[in-house]
């Protein structure tokens, strides 16, 4: 007899099953969402929750250019700086509205009388915010335009040049600067030049420093010569390397210091941004006028102060310089992070020549290329502005959407490519089939473009990084780990 209060085996044997039944229920589940989970975000995951990286604000997108499939994100709707990154907007924006073939066209003109060798009127340069204008970079090996002008003044007879000379700069607005640029940056750094109706040498003087004799003051070279006044306290030290250069220079004024010292072989170059674009060029050509043998009694001037405006229904042209096609600018923008260009194409297909304009128009650009940008805050062409905020999904939905375009060939191709000479990505994730364009500020990192997973499938990738907390360079690594780990995603 089985005592009271005691189970039976069949009891036993049925609670015992429940129970396994359920521990291997629960195993189950485990091992099925673990299952779930792709290599690609497993990778990914694991990175991004490493303790060194935990603490940013990460924003990553991916998804296959064949198909459309997104094939992961992580806080992909979340609003971040994107630095650089911003560059992919403008320069789609730009082939949306431009078009790969459009150029810039800078005109001479004269308004006024000619008398024998002698020029009386108005000579007015009509500025067109192409950036490329006497660019060193884009236009290398080509003669300066302001030179080219003078040239063919002389050689047309013109020794003498009365009235004044005019700078047009009112294709733009005034506004120099970016909303949200660093101001600290602005006197001494040529990344953040002034934007410009006319723009000149990239808005920028650059200065030759050569060490001299022990104790001396080094020797300073500008290019153009005679535009800035310049006080140089560098000294020049015995050691055989090495440099110290400090440059000081009130926000606003076309004068500056150096301080610090170089060691005897230095040899080095430092660019500095001008304060007004517009005074620059007319400073600049008058020399250039004055070096060919014309003399010149006139009066520079911006045409914002002139009293009285050309009558351009009057003007003779005397010259004009057309740019190279835009997609040789874009390829700039990209390849070399060039905030200038991007700034004045920025202002370019923008409304009115601003920036607001500007901002109008990429949403415009957005709104029928159907991505979403609601709290999407669009301040500059360059990503040098701090206020701008973008989502991952925003970035890469963009770069899925120029692939199926008629320039998307171009587009992609203006992308760097891992050990591309002067490209952001010259020295960076060697191996990879990647072309991407970099972004970076303080405390922001961002990595975004297109690259072929293992299995030969085309992908869309953005990878923006906040306020991390460990050194930049370790940011960095990470980023591009995890676009190896995305390279050897296999589609599903």
């Amino acid at each position: 007899m089985i005592p009271a209060g005691t189970p039976s085996n069949r009891s036993v044997l049925l609670s015992l099953f429940i129970f396994v039944s359920s521990a291997l229920s629960i195993v189950a589940s485990v091992v099925v969402n673990r299952d779930t989970r792709s290599p690609l975000a497993l990778g990914i995951d694991e990175i991004v929750n490493r303790e060194e990286n935990r603490n940013a604000l990460w924003g990553i997108y991916v998804r296959s250019v064949d198909d459309g499939t997104v094939l992961y994100d992580h806080n992909a709707d979340n609003l971040l700086i994107p630095a650089s990154n911003q560059k992919l907007v403008t320069t789609a924006s730009a082939l949306h509205f431009l078009g790969s073939d459009y150029r810039y066209e800078t005109p001479l003109l004269f308004v006024g009388e000619r008398k024998a060798d002698t020029l009386r009127g108005d000579l007015i340069i009509v500025g067109s915010g192409d950036p490329t204008f006497g660019g060193r970079d884009l236009e290398a090996g080509n003669p300066d335009p302001l030179e080219t002008w003078a040239r063919q003044l002389f050689a047309d007879g013109v020794r003498h040049i009365e009235g004044r000379i005019v700078g047009d700069d009112d294709i733009f607005d005034d506004e120099l600067f970016g909303d949200g640029w660093d101001v600290s940056l602005l006197p001494t750094n040529a990344y953040a030049a002034p934007v410009g109706g006319i723009s000149y040498r990239n808005n920028t003087i650059r200065m030759r420093v050569e060490g001299y004799l022990p104790g001396r003051a080094p020797i300073i070279k500008a290019e153009p010569d005679g535009y800035f006044s310049i006080t140089n306290d560098v000294s020049t030290h015995s050691r055989r390397r090495g440099r110290r250069i400090n440059v000081v220079r009130p926000l606003g004024k076309e004068s500056l210091s150096l301080e610090g010292a170089v060691s005897r072989r230095y040899r080095g170059t430092l660019e500095i941004p001008v304060a007004n674009p517009t005074t620059f060029l007319l400073s600049t050509f008058i020399s250039k006028l004055e070096e060919s043998g014309i003399s010149v009694k006139a009066e520079p001037i911006d045409i914002d102060d002139a009293n009285g405006r050309p009558d351009y229904l009057r003007a003779d042209t005397l010259g004009l310089i057309v740019s190279q096609p835009l997609s040789s600018i874009i390829e700039r923008i990209n390849k070399e992070s060039n905030n200038h260009y991007a700034e004045q194409v920025f202002r370019t297909y923008g409304w009115g020549g601003s920036a607001y304009g500007g901002e109008r128009r990429t949403r415009q650009m957005l709104d029928e290329a159907g991505i979403g940008h609601a709290g999407m805050s669009i301040r500059d062409g360059s990503g040098l502005s701090r206020k701008n905020l973008v989502s991952a999904r925003a970035l890469g939905d963009l770069l899925y959407y120029m692939d199926s375009q008629p320039e998307a060939e171009l587009y992609r191709n203006s992308l760097a490519s891992p050990g591309e000479h002067e490209s952001t990505l010259e020295r960076r994730l060697r191996q990879i089939d990647i072309q991407a364009k970099t972004g970076s500020l303080e405390h922001v990192r961002s990595l975004s473009g297109y690259l072929n997973g293992q299995d030969g499938q085309r992908l869309a990738f953005t990878i923006l990084v906040n306020n991390y907390t460990t050194s930049a360079s370790r940011t960095r690594r990470a980023i591009d780990e995890i676009v190896r780990v995305i390279s050897r995603s296999e589609s599903e």
